[in-house]
């Protein structure tokens, strides 16, 4: 299990669930309410807020919530002073966490991720003890059932607009810019082939292959975390061994 791509079709599946998607929508609104107050509530002039409408038009979130979204994040609402914090730690096996989170209390979110590492056979740590092993890129995810292009014709159109890379994900292409780039690349792309999301991503530099015990216990770290309230995002640096 690849540390980026693969949670996001596990994600992806798990979403289909009507508790699920009701996190989901949760998690999105949060990240909508934070770019509306970092930068505006018209999406045409905040690249960050639109990134965020496209991550709930992808799982079908209903425009009224995304309207509804976008106002509290203009208003003055102290129930939705949000800040973003990352947690870095360790799993089992040694294997590297980035825990993205969006919260409005520090401590109570520090204690649980705390709590929830320890749980799980893991040590959350300082900050900086992980972030290292990681490059913060953007991530255009592209189904590939409905892409016309080959792998080598999309690549070259990749580049042309100005990526860095193209990875196959099982049922998808990722198509890897830098920060800077993603909104020129995702704009290139617009029309020409189909993108189901844009995001930021935090891409491990390198990946270290578990098995056995470390796998499952790994998978239920990730598990645990991704189903706490103020995680938006896990990543980490492990492939599961083939055949486990």
């Amino acid at each position: 299990m690849a540390g980026h791509s693969k949670w996001a079709n596990i994600k992806r599946k798990k979403e289909k669930t009507d508790a699920q998607k009701a996190k989901a929508f949760t998690k999105v609104t949060r990240e909508i309410i934070v770019a509306t107050k970092a930068g505006g509530g018209d999406p045409d002039g905040n690249f960050q807020l639109r990134l965020a409408i496209q991550k709930a038009k992808a799982i079908n979130m209903p425009n009224d919530n995304i309207t509804r979204a976008i106002k509290r994040g203009l208003g003055s609402s102290e129930a939705d002073q949000y800040e973003e914090i990352i947690y870095e730690g360790y799993g089992p096996g040694g294997v590297a966490f980035l825990v993205q989170t969006l919260s409005d209390n520090r401590n109570r979110t520090a204690s649980e991720m705390r709590y929830i590492f320890s749980r799980n056979n893991g040590n959350l740590g300082e900050t900086g003890c992980v972030a290292w092993l990681f490059d913060k890129k953007g991530v255009i995810s592209v189904p590939k059932e409905k892409v016309n292009l080959d792998e080598e014709k999309l690549f070259e159109l990749a580049l042309e607009a100005g990526a860095e890379d193209l990875r196959d994900e099982d049922e998808y292409y990722e198509i890897i810019t830098g920060i800077a780039e993603l909104e020129q690349v995702r704009n290139y792309l617009e029309g020409k082939i189909p993108i189901e999301e844009a995001e930021l991503s935090y891409l491990p530099k390198n990946t270290v292959t578990v098995s056995g015990e470390d796998g499952e216990n790994l998978l239920k770290l990730v598990d645990a975390l991704e189903e706490h309230d103020d995680v938006q995002n896990v990543y980490a640096n492990f492939e599961i061994a083939e055949g486990n």
